[in-house]
């Protein structure tokens, strides 16, 4: 595939401080774009100063929500290098959110050329600061002028980035999580399985709810008896019971994480029992009060590993393992983001240099 690159002339002062990045709200100086037209296939792929785009107010994306996203991370280690963590999984999980909102698909070697490119470009974003990262959100959407219900003609597929400081600025901290039993955010034969912005959407009013009550996450029952688990509003979710890692199975409503499946590949590498199945919230307190809940983390990219301390599930609230981090949950943290940093030798394949 070939990229246009037009550099920009007016290129902005980089944050002199890497410990108060924060999160999505400081952008590099570059974006990619590349066009999708019926006839045409994608076209006109480009790196381009970052700025506004102009959209029609009938864009259908703004009526339809046909949009899709993905999130990863470029790292820098400590001899100045740059590297991505298993961005092939992410364009893979891109095209599956695509064929069910009916997007079209971008070859995922295209997709790897222009991630690539565009940190590349920008590779002076990276951040030098340990934990800090340039968070990268590629994302395609329906750019149609037309009110009626189908799938689009015309799309963009964009890239940009953001540097992000550390998750956790001081440490790894237990968050506290509530269990919705009032509304749903997914069920099988959804689009619960795809990363799209209706989901989040579905999220924000328990999200809002969860803050209210000094809660910090929300952990989403199953839409249909609403009381199998499924996953929290930004992380997939695991328990450690008598020693084995339980995780809700994938069945349509629950995202395919790629920190989830790396977890999983390192406890099987690792002899640790590792189960993918249904799991009820009582079970989960049946367990607790059995003494038999050792651990609850969730998975994602921005996170990584992210131990729970509390869980409340309408009036219960389950306090595991005394509010601390547990041992396979730092043992999980630790080999992850040392592979992610280049601290630790990558014996798993995972790392792609830029």
């Amino acid at each position: 595939m070939e990229i246009r690159i037009e550099k920009t002339q007016t290129p902005k002062e980089k944050p002199q401080d890497e410990t108060k990045l924060g999160f999505g709200h400081i952008f590099t100086d570059h974006m990619f774009i590349m066009d999708y037209d019926t006839g045409m296939g994608w076209h006109d792929a480009r790196v381009v100063p970052y700025g506004d785009i102009s959209l029609s107010p009938a864009a259908m994306v703004l009526h339809y929500g046909q949009e899709i996203f993905e999130g990863l991370k470029a790292y820098r280690t400590a001899d100045g290098s740059i590297q991505f963590f298993r961005p092939i999984e992410n364009f893979k999980r891109m095209n599956i959110s695509a064929e069910r909102l009916v997007i079209p698909e971008i070859p995922v070697e295209d997709a790897l050329q222009a991630l690539h490119t565009v940190v590349e470009v920008d590779k002076d974003w990276v951040p030098h600061t340990d934990g800090a990262s340039l968070y990268i959100r590629p994302f395609i959407f329906a750019a149609d002028p037309f009110l009626g219900v189908r799938p689009g003609d015309k799309y963009y597929f964009m890239i940009i980035m953001s540097p992000s400081g550390a998750y956790y600025s001081t440490g790894l901290e237990p968050v506290s999580i509530y269990v919705e039993t009032k509304y749903v955010r997914a069920v099988r034969g959804g689009m619960g399985f795809t990363k799209t912005g209706g989901n989040y959407a579905a999220s924000l009013h328990s999200q809002d709810d969860a803050h209210k009550l000094n809660y910090s996450q929300v952990l989403w029952l199953d839409g249909i008896e609403q009381k199998y688990i499924e996953e929290v509003g930004s992380m997939n979710i695991m328990f450690v019971i008598d020693g084995e890692v339980v995780t809700p199975q994938l069945q349509g409503s629950v995202l395919s994480g790629i920190t989830r499946k790396s977890v999983l590949e390192l406890c099987k590498k690792w002899g640790i029992k590792a189960t993918e199945r249904r799991i009820s919230i009582q079970e989960v307190a049946d367990a607790y009060d059995a003494g038999k809940l050792d651990e609850v983390f969730g998975t994602g990219t921005a996170a990584v590993v992210s131990p729970v301390g509390h869980l409340r599930w309408g009036d219960k609230v389950m306090e595991i393992g005394g509010n601390k981090i547990g041992k396979l949950t730092q043992r999980l943290y630790d080999t992850m983001t040392g592979m992610q940093y280049g601290k630790i030798p990558d014996d798993m394949g995972w790392i792609e240099k830029l």
